[in-house]
């Protein structure tokens, strides 16, 4: 009778090894960003929930010990009745078969269950788990402090025991955000381009000065109308006896209000007065940082300089915001500018175009970390010379023809699509 009672202590002590194993997962795996939003809106299981993982290593340390100590106690007493059963050989059987049935209905088979449905079990056991954590934590505090100071003796720095980066865990969760479908991919890259913008810097997306529309203030007002009323741009940078001079931004909204005032006679208006004041930026500025600086300004226009003053490009907020969402064309838009698509399949670009926009638009995956940004500069920098007119290069299994040169600027090069050497290789 005593030996059957003994096993039926077991089995409970089983089901509590079970109860605190799946307790443990379910609290490390829930996510606290859905426990946020449910107690928004009002759920106070949830709100229990959060109070107990805002100190997560104590709530672990007390399951931890609830969990031995039920374990621990399990064997034993298994242990003394096999071997009132079987005699010595009892020791054996106790082992074999307690091991067995810790492993499955203790470890495996609740933490399964607590991995798939953690949301749901963290509410269920919360207010439990609270009065665990309660009665032990004298005990695992001290626990705690030994712990800590076997480190601190051994010259572990407890700091990255705990520590990490938050940055490199929401990287891990988008990539998690798994699916084949165009909606899934496009979120995830769309997520992933977030937290890509600290890494971007501003010259890297930036209209290069070649490519800007830009006024003279010294022409007449009848030209200037004309210019900006042909352009297909909204604001104008405005420059005075040389391009790197930056004067003033024209917004073409302002300009069409003066033409209003003046009932349409140009001659009497006054492009200094409505031009508003540059705002100028270092290239090496990164594009997060940019972002904000937009908000902050309420502006969506800015000129970029390099170290020395020297005037680089513009950027715009429609330039920062592509790169979060993809291409935003409109019916004036390219769908990369400088490039044009041939009969053949291949490509003929500019020098000056983006390796960056090349790898958006057409899926490709050329490099663009090593000092440069232009398909001139992956040029320069792979062939190590200034290329002639005609020559030929492979490189990452694309074929790259020189075809214009001016000076040592590489102007005009035909791109043709992966060939099937991945090797560099000059021909």
């Amino acid at each position: 009778m005593i030996i059957w009672t003994t096993l039926c202590i077991v089995f409970i002590l089983l089901m509590l090894s079970a109860f605190f194993s799946g307790s443990e997962t379910a609290f490390t795996a829930v996510s606290s960003a859905r426990l946020r939003a449910a107690e928004k809106e009002g759920d106070k299981k949830a709100k229990i929930v959060l109070k107990i993982l805002e100190k997560k290593e104590r709530m672990i340390g007390a399951l931890l010990l609830g969990n031995n100590l039920v374990n621990i106690l399990a064997s034993a007493l298994a242990t003394s009745a096999f071997i009132g059963i079987f005699g010595d050989a009892g020791v054996v059987y106790a082992t074999a078969l307690m091991t067995l049935l810790v492993l499955i209905f203790a470890e495996v088979l609740p933490k399964t269950y607590a991995l798939h449905h953690s949301q749901s079990m963290t509410r269920t056991v919360a207010p439990v788990i609270r009065v665990i954590i309660s009665v032990l934590s004298p005990i695992t505090e001290a626990v705690t402090a030994i712990v800590r100071q076997t480190l601190k003796l051994v010259g572990a720095d407890i700091s990255k025991v705990t520590g990490g980066s938050h940055l490199d865990l929401l990287r891990g969760v988008i990539d998690q955000h798994q699916g084949d479908d165009m909606e899934t991919q496009a979120q995830r890259a769309m997520l992933s381009s977030v937290l890509d913008l600290v890494d971007v810097n501003v010259e890297e997306i930036m209209i290069h000065r070649r490519n800007v529309e830009m006024l003279n203030i010294e022409d007449s007002p009848e030209e200037i109308v004309e210019a900006v009323l042909t352009s297909q741009y909204t604001r104008l940078p405005l420059y005075q006896e040389n391009h790197d001079n930056i004067v003033g931004i024209l917004h073409a909204k302002n300009l069409l209000r003066a033409l209003q005032k003046v009932r349409g006679d140009s001659s009497l208006i006054n492009i200094e007065e409505l031009s508003s004041e540059p705002w100028f930026i270092p290239e090496t500025k990164n594009l997060f940082d940019q972002l904000q600086a937009f908000k902050q300004r309420r502006e969506h226009f800015a000129s970029v300089v390099d170290e020395y003053g020297a005037f680089m490009g513009i950027v715009t907020l429609e330039d920062i915001l592509e790169e979060i969402v993809g291409e935003i064309d409109d019916e004036h838009d390219q769908s990369v500018v400088g490039v044009k698509k041939q009969s053949d399949g291949n490509l003929v670009a500019q020098g000056d175009v983006t390796i960056r926009d090349l790898n958006r638009e057409f899926g490709w995956n050329l490099p663009d970390d090593e000092g440069y940004s232009t398909l001139s500069g992956l040029i320069l920098y792979e062939s190590q010379t200034i290329p002639k007119a005609g020559q030929s290069f492979t490189f990452y299994g694309f074929k790259f023809n020189i075809l214009k040169r001016v000076r040592n600027h590489i102007t005009l090069v035909r791109i043709t699509a992966p060939i099937e050497d991945p090797h560099n290789e000059e021909y």
